[in-house]
């Protein structure tokens, strides 16, 4: 986007989102935007992961699970203040996507994929087993927050900064020398070790964050669903995670913002074909794999460049004959 209309978009489309209350047309409008929030809490941590590292997890809905059922013990059975129980459970995503990474992180792609998987049925396992913890298959019950989020508008208004937040700091960390590490690991590993980069602290360090803001991203959204079961996590939302990068680009952060909006607004978008919800994701991803390989982010860039080509001033070097031949005199007269 041209840098003298960048800004003024930006704050337009703040505004939209901060006063989206105030114009939507119903209640439900506001709860879509709010899960929006949630799910791009989470694809903004693992944006780092898979768009920009090159790692592929499909495993992160566990870590969302453990986020979410941490905040509803915490604040459900022993009381505990929501904002401590949120900065908890962000420590504990944390904590287990670090113990997580140091054996798989090692594995090559196509394995890491698959610890990853096994971790989330693990995790889905461990939740309806332990039903003195969980509550099994009945699931637990969710507390809302205190004034002034425990209103609809209120809690969006939160999540809105609480998404805000978490896209600042990837923001921070994709355009500074970590992300131009991160993305020579994805690159080519053997080049990036050549120069230097820390390949697999980096990739440990990546993964705990995107673990941290998975449990944050947990809880916000147990707090947003009200009631958890494992059902609640099952294994297609991890995909999904995973194909909002994909669908909107990797090694960017506007393109899985935009991917996790129009895959999360799509079911909603065809409600009347709701039984072909798969088929319009599939059809939808192969659509995007053939003609936006780079993702529908690249495409505003793609249109851009289509309705305004970029003007390429070729500057001529004309070498100065005069000062070569005094240098040739001066080479033989030496």
């Amino acid at each position: 986007m041209n840098a003298r209309f960048q800004s003024p978009a930006l704050l337009l489309a703040l505004a939209a989102l901060v006063t989206l209350p105030f114009w939507a047309r119903d209640p439900y409008q506001i709860h879509l935007a709010a899960l929006i929030a949630s799910y791009w809490i989470l694809v903004a941590g693992l944006n780092l992961v898979i768009g920009y590292t090159g790692l592929l997890s499909v495993g992160h809905v566990g870590l969302l699970a453990i986020g979410a059922y941490t905040f509803a013990i915490l604040c459900g059975r022993y009381e505990m203040n929501p904002f401590i129980a949120i900065a908890l459970a962000g420590a504990l995503g944390g904590g287990i996507g670090f113990v997580l990474g140091l054996p798989s992180l090692r594995l090559p792609g196509f394995y890491f994929a698959m610890a990853t998987m096994a971790f989330s049925m693990m995790v889905s396992e461990f939740t309806l087993a332990q039903q003195g913890l969980t509550g099994g298959g009945t699931g637990l019950s969710v507390p809302t927050f205190p004034k002034p989020f425990d209103t609809p508008n209120g809690f969006y208004w939160m999540l809105i900064g609480v998404a805000g937040l978490v896209t600042w700091l990837t923001w921070n960390v994709a355009r500074l020398m970590w992300g131009r590490a991160l993305i020579a690991i994805r690159d080519s590993e053997v080049a990036a070790a050549s120069v230097g980069v820390p390949i697999y602290n980096l990739k440990l360090k990546v993964f705990a964050f995107s673990g941290v803001v998975a449990g944050v991203a947990g809880a916000l959204f147990a707090s947003l669903q009200s009631y958890i079961t494992p059902d609640t996590f099952h294994f297609e939302l991890g995909l999904f995670f995973f194909i909002c990068i994909v669908i909107g680009g990797r090694g960017a952060i506007l393109g899985p913002l935009l991917g996790t909006v129009v895959l999360t607004a799509l079911p909603e978008m065809v409600a009347p074909l709701a039984k072909f919800g798969q088929f319009f994701y599939g059809a939808l991803l192969l659509i995007v794999v053939l003609l936006l390989p780079e993702g529908i982010g690249n495409a505003f860039t793609v249109l851009r460049e289509r309705i305004r080509p970029r003007t390429i001033t070729k500057q001529v070097v004309a070498p100065d004959l005069g000062r070569l031949a005094a240098a040739v005199r001066h080479g033989e007269a030496a």
